[in-house]
């Protein structure tokens, strides 16, 4: 017999549970009957039917003709099974997530998930009845809500108990600080360096990687200053100090090093340097 997809959210006894409860029922009987849906699904009571097949028991069967069978579903099933309070956060929670619910009825009404399944009505339960009638805290829920968001995968450890809510709850902390952080620094490097940002959104290179060239070629762009300031200020101080004198007229090429002859060139070529010096000093408003 099939069951209600809403079923799927909540754990299955295990044998355990199981055995106990097929005990109760050959001593005292089905006392409580499987609930369906109209299309013949359970409902209520996978656990009691399980049993009843084991045990060769026939079980009774009632349908359910209300509003909202999911949430009635999830409802009866949270409110039956000694689930923690962080089980019962997670469950609704992905409730709300996979069944298309949202944390309350807009304009009043319940929006309906999509796939067909009927909207529900002003008066039918909805995930935030479960909220109440479980009396899981608001705050319990968006702590679930934050493992949801950021470590999924520990949702369904969640729902089984393997892991705690408060622990899941860290390490999606954690997670998101990691994704925030990341996002952080990709925004810093949009505005340093765009082309290397983008050669990390297009998966060419990590954001570490990025950050790892982005240093050296700021650690190169500082050696060439070093280099350029200090042949700067080797040159044109020497330079300004002849002016006026007779270095000029006593400039014999014979005496020249080798290679670094004084021209009518070399001069043109210092002079039109010095040009664009003073026109880059202008420019950087440099004294």
């Amino acid at each position: 017999m099939d069951s209600h997809p809403a079923n799927s959210l909540i754990p299955p006894l295990d044998e355990d549970d199981l055995a106990v409860l097929m005990h109760d029922i050959q001593a005292h009987g089905l006392l409580q009957p499987i609930v369906l849906d109209r299309s013949g699904r359970v409902l209520d009571g996978r656990g009691r039917l399980t049993a009843c097949e084991r045990l060769g028991i026939e079980a009774d069967f009632v349908t359910y003709d209300g509003a909202g069978s999911d949430i009635y579903s999830l409802s009866v099933n949270l409110k039956r099974r000694s689930f923690t309070k962080g089980q019962s956060a997670m469950i609704t929670v992905k409730a709300r997530a996979t069944m298309g619910y949202e944390a309350g009825p807009p304009s009043g009404q319940e929006a309906g998930p999509e796939g067909g399944r009927d909207t529900r009505p002003e008066k039918g339960p909805t995930v935030r009845d479960i909220e109440a009638q479980l009396g899981v805290a608001r705050a319990v829920i968006g702590r679930a809500n934050v493992v949801w968001q950021h470590a999924p995968d520990l949702v369904d450890s969640v729902i089984s108990g393997a892991v705690g809510l408060d622990r899941a709850y860290e390490t999606a902390r954690e997670k998101k600080a990691q994704v925030d952080s990341a996002e952080a620094q990709l925004a810093r490097l949009r505005k340093e360096d765009p082309d290397l940002a983008t050669r990390v959104v297009e998966g060419e290179l990590t954001l570490q990687g990025a950050w790892a060239e982005r240093k050296a070629r700021q650690e190169e762009q500082t050696r060439q200053r070093r280099v350029a300031t200090q042949l700067l200020c080797e040159v044109l101080p020497s330079l300004a100090q002849v002016r006026g004198s007779d270095t000029f007229a006593l400039y014999d090429p014979q005496f020249a090093p080798p290679g670094r002859a004084v021209t009518r060139a070399v001069i043109a070529h210092a002079a039109t340097a010095l040009e664009e010096l003073a026109t880059v000093w202008k420019e950087r408003d440099l004294p």
